[in-house]
């Protein structure tokens, strides 16, 4: 059966499926335009996105707005009318400015997590930007509805993110040991979320990411009630991906042990491929030699290596002195392939699945 459209208000992706944001470099304009030009939506995540614009350690904020809106612009150039949003972490230093930036560049979606977005209502009021916010329970997605109700915009569309994603992670590690599926979150979500619909007579798709690999894992998300999926850790192993082909590679060499839960100097547990960088850490901080100011809750006095160099060297290919993000199904990945290959993969084996 034909997978439905993904409806978000009067943007509609012809699948339903959203490469979901990728720190530092990982996904900017190359991939998110990419995945957009094959009927997907393409996101940009704009943390520290401006590290290889040549002031960026002087004038660290304003790299980040260039190039944000450079590659803005690229991917909506690439994707030839296809959905770009964005990705922001509600943490980021300078999270107005960023958001602002994105609405002038011509930004459809902007996806936002990492603590609770609440001011996000206001800053794209007037616009046609739509806006949803991350969680990972149904209390979160009841919560964040209350809190953008109360500024009169009810969330364009809900990703519940399990904890099987990459990166920073919304849970505990006392909560990641109990492994609860992204499947059955998601149904509590699709539920808790279904009483708002009714209440405020408005549609609130509901995307389900963390975790999801196959096409078969797509139509069991629409099968729960889902609008559609958000995967990321597929997509850093494709041509089109932002990152050094040694970053890309270390995705198709990883084994199953490799990947771990790590602790990361911002305050939040991660997961990530073990590699000679995690090992030095582990034996002795590397203390920051300058602060780039990307996270309010990093203390550059306490914190054990700075988040931003050691992200920045990984997605350059300096993976000795860098941290490899990436989600629990990395070790599965066994080569790289364009977008549009891979995009086909999913949709024809979600359409066998999805009756």
């Amino acid at each position: 059966m034909k997978l439905p459209n993904l409806k978000i208000g009067d943007l509609i992706a012809k699948i339903p499926i959203i490469q979901g944001g990728m720190g530092i470099g990982v996904s900017r304009a190359k991939l998110a335009g990419a995945v957009a030009k094959e009927g997907g939506i393409g996101i940009i995540s704009t943390a520290q996105i401006g590290y290889d614009e040549p002031d960026f350690e002087k004038n660290t904020n304003e790299a980040n707005l260039r190039s944000l809106e450079k590659n803005i612009k690229e991917a909506k150039k690439i994707s030839k009318g296809g959905i770009i949003g964005i990705n922001i972490m509600s943490v980021t230093n300078f999270y107005k400015e960023n958001v602002k930036k994105a609405i002038e560049s011509g930004i459809d979606l902007i996806i936002s997590g990492a603590g609770l977005p609440k001011e996000l209502p206001k800053l794209v009021e007037g616009t046609k930007v739509k806006i949803a916010p991350i969680i990972s329970s149904a209390r979160g997605a009841g919560l964040m509805i209350k809190l953008w109700a109360k500024q009169n915009h009810i969330p364009d569309m809900i990703v519940v993110e399990g904890p099987e994603a990459g990166g920073h992670l919304g849970f505990s590690k006392e909560e990641l040991k109990e492994k609860k599926s992204i499947f059955d979150i998601a149904k509590e979500v699709v539920e808790k979320v279904k009483e708002f619909e009714k209440e405020f007579k408005k549609k609130i798709p509901v995307i389900i990411a963390g975790g999801i690999y196959t096409g078969k894992d797509i139509a069991k998300c629409l099968k729960l009630g889902a609008s559609g999926v958000q995967m990321a850790t597929r997509f850093v192993a494709t041509e089109e991906c932002d990152a050094s082909q040694e970053f890309k590679e270390a995705y198709v060499n990883a084994t199953e042990k490799d990947i771990e839960i790590v602790q990361s100097p911002v305050g939040m547990p991660g997961r990530a491929i073990r590699n000679e960088f995690i090992e030095n850490v582990e034996k002795q901080n590397i203390k920051p030699e300058k602060c780039l100011g990307c996270i309010k809750t990093c203390n550059p006095s306490e914190t054990p290596y700075c988040i931003t160099k050691a992200l920045i060297n990984s997605v350059k290919g300096n993976l000795k002195e860098g941290l490899i993000f990436c989600g629990s199904n990395a070790s599965r990945i066994d080569k790289i392939v364009p977008v549009k290959d891979l995009i086909k993969e999913l949709v024809n084996e979600a359409e066998l699945c999805y009756n």
